[in-house]
């Protein structure tokens, strides 16, 4: 990314410009210095991995303390409100941030809409990508994916957790209706063209949700185990009935070769890569994202909240140590409290805080 002059100016024109609609302004507590990651503060750094569930507005001013790295939003944060009203409240946020928020929502289409589920937003609610794709094929996926990012950048959302990468084919799987429904050869290159047709309409992608789900179940309410070995991950097996299976790196592959922004990490317990811990706590798991797929933008968990890791001891300390860039949390206090303590306790090395830290900068044109 080319190096610029870091102003407030310059950081607003990166993230929210809109093309003839409004912008949010980031009015600044203290400059933002050129030199920005060694300018920032230990506890500014500790608040910046953090991917915040957004608060009521009551609680804003404490969050924002914190300095979080982003804000997430759900549809709960919509409800009821105009497009000029959403712009309005995503610019509060922004003003309240010395530095520039990431601003998210998982707008997938099919079952996981927060914006379009609003009828004061969108005329409808954006269908599953697995029925866009079945009923007008590329084109249509590539024209949802265009529609979608402007909508989502007039907002002031800076990054959609989407596509879900997930090769399943199977109806019973319980990622099947937001998957493509397609082997892993037609899901990849579904996935390459949504990546691509959301880059070039200013949208920050995130796949979704490494290794694969497969077939495991829901890790929202539990842990979940995957009992394949790795080879299943890295290859495509025909069946005696002609389906395909497996193969569930290759689309992760494609998105990341078509330039997607982030790659989250499910909470799946896959056997073949580390039986002992959950993907989104797996440094194994982390090394073959960057090393064998080299993936080098930011890396973030699933929401920590969910059942199958929300009970895990030092839960945040593990994620980043095992390779993670921004923590999903709606328990943003224990959270900041315990990656702080440990860096200072040496538990966190300042160096992987710094590393974290910088691709997020960088994620938001800021290195």
């Amino acid at each position: 990314m080319k190096k610029i002059l870091f102003t407030v100016i310059a950081a607003v024109c990166m993230l929210t410009s809109c093309g003839g609609g409004e912008t949010a302004s980031i009015p600044s507590k203290r400059p933002i210095e050129q030199d920005i990651l060694s300018s920032m503060t230990l506890e500014e750094k500790a608040g910046q991995i953090l991917f915040v569930r957004c608060v009521d507005e009551a609680h804003e001013d404490a969050l924002m303390k914190k300095n979080p790295g982003g804000l997430l939003m759900f549809g709960c944060d919509f409800e009821g409100l105009t497009k000029k009203q959403v712009v309005n409240k995503i610019k509060r946020y922004q003003s309240k941030s010395r530095i520039p928020l990431i601003i998210g929502v998982d707008e997938e289409g099919g079952t996981v809409v927060r914006v379009s589920s609003n009828p004061l937003l969108a005329p409808e609610k954006y269908a599953s990508l697995q029925e866009i794709y079945k009923n007008g094929g590329m084109d249509a996926l590539i024209e949802n994916a265009e529609e979608k990012s402007g909508l989502l950048r007039e907002l002031g959302i800076t990054i959609n957790l989407a596509p879900v990468a997930d090769v399943c084919v199977n109806k019973t799987d319980f990622m099947y209706d937001r998957s493509m429904g397609c082997d892993a050869e037609e899901t990849a290159d579904c996935i390459s063209n949504i990546v691509y047709a959301m880059k070039e309409n200013g949208m920050d992608s995130c796949l979704k949700h490494f290794p694969g789900y497969g077939g495991t179940a829901d890790t929202h309410t539990g842990s979940a185990v995957d009992g394949r070995g790795a080879q299943s991950f890295r290859q495509v097996t025909e069946n005696s009935d002609g389906k395909k299976y497996g193969g569930d790196f290759i689309p992760f592959k494609a998105g990341i070769d078509a330039g997607a922004d982030c790659v989250l990490v499910a909470h799946n317990i896959v056997n073949g890569l580390d039986s002992e811990n959950p993907a989104s706590l797996s440094p194994a798991v982390h090394d073959i994202l960057r090393g064998e797929l080299g993936f080098d933008g930011v890396i973030m968990t699933d929401d920590i909240a969910m059942g199958a890791v929300a009970e895990i001891e030092d839960v945040y300390i593990k994620a980043i140590n095992a390779g993670n860039d921004l923590l999903i949390t709606t328990d943003y206090e224990t959270a900041y409290e315990q990656i702080l303590s440990a860096v200072r306790d040496g538990r966190i090395s300042e160096k992987t805080l710094d590393s974290a830290v910088g691709r997020i900068l960088k994620l938001k044109g800021l290195l």
